[in-house]
């Protein structure tokens, strides 16, 4: 009712200008009437046109609002990856570094124990070189700037080890020669018990004697006395005899 009012006065008004019968005021109302219709016409288009782009821009806000969303949601997994990323590089750094000064003190024991090993081999029994020689031979020559990698060189000082392990635990014998009082080479058998003692024979009986490790090799000693006692332990080893206690010098050092 408050928007028409305007109106209705002025219609009356120009109903009033009618009545006085001015062509004048005629014209100027039906003018008047006519840019009003106008007016509420374009006022009309107006809000339509309004309500339309409002609409529009509605849809439009609440698309970008989403994307925007999208975005933040994405920015919050990247930066929770990269959290995670930086973690994992920080262990993995971490790692590296434990694994390299590992790798370091292994080069550095292998370095060492190559060099205690080449020592020990020139001091062993002829017999147990032989065994060795083939594992050796695939020692680095320079130790200390060997390309070699250090979990190789320690199998093979393993496996030196192990040799050294089943000599030192068991009794072996072996066919070699032996210089006699005469400086004569003959043949003999050689008793080794571990890496402590050795004894040896030869086959006639009449030569004999031990043998114990020292600072350059293996030192023999002739003893024919023991002649008949080692021909029996080495008979007992070939299961040619029952076994039993055999009574042999030793030096305890």
């Amino acid at each position: 009712m408050k928007c028409r009012f305007p109106v209705v006065l002025s219609l009356m008004s120009a109903l009033a200008a009618l009545a006085d019968g001015s062509a004048d005021t005629l014209s100027q109302t039906r003018s008047t009437l006519e840019q009003w219709v106008q007016t509420r016409q374009l006022i009309s288009k107006t809000r339509a046109d309004w309500q339309t782009d409002k609409e529009s821009l509605e849809q439009t806000i609440a698309l970008y609002e989403r994307e925007l969303k999208s975005i933040d949601d994405q920015m919050m997994k990247v930066s929770t990856n990269n959290s995670q990323a930086t973690k994992e590089m920080q262990e993995a750094l971490a790692l590296q570094k434990t694994s390299t000064e590992a790798l370091d003190r292994t080069k550095q024991f292998a370095t060492e124990f190559e060099g205690q090993v080449r020592v020990i081999a020139a001091r062993l029994p002829a017999p147990l070189q032989d065994i060795l020689k083939p594992q050796l031979a695939k020692l680095p020559a320079d130790a200390a700037n060997s390309k070699m990698l250090a979990a190789e060189r320690v199998q093979i000082l393993v496996g030196v080890l192990n040799e050294l392990d089943k000599f030192n635990n068991a009794v072996n014998v072996f066919s070699e020669k032996r210089k006699n009082p005469k400086g004569e080479e003959a043949a003999v058998d050689a008793v080794y018990v571990g890496l402590g003692a050795a004894y040896f024979v030869n086959e006639a009986g009449d030569f004999a004697g031990s043998g114990t490790p020292g600072a350059n090799g293996w030192e023999w000693t002739t003893r024919n006395e023991i002649a008949s006692a080692v021909r029996e332990v080495i008979k007992i080893y070939r299961n040619e005899s029952t076994a039993r206690f055999v009574k042999l010098p030793a030096a305890i050092r």
